[in-house]
């Protein structure tokens, strides 16, 4: 997949993967920033979870844009 995300310059070829893990019967996710956030009991909490990670990420650079 090429693509450009907003902050690069060039285009680059990015490969996705599945961002969530089992590590010792616990689910985890892992985000663009590259930390693992969880541990989750069920992959369905994980992916909750991680929707609601995204939403925090938008809404927080969308007020950062209003403020700067």
């Amino acid at each position: 997949m090429l693509g450009k995300r907003a902050e690069e310059i060039a285009p680059a070829t990015r490969f996705r993967s599945d961002r969530f893990t089992l590590i010792n019967g616990n689910f985890f996710f892992s985000t663009r920033e590259n930390t693992l956030e969880g541990p989750f009991p069920t992959r369905e909490e994980a992916v909750k979870e991680s929707e609601a990670y995204i939403e925090r990420a938008v809404s927080n650079r969308m007020r950062n844009e209003l403020a700067g």
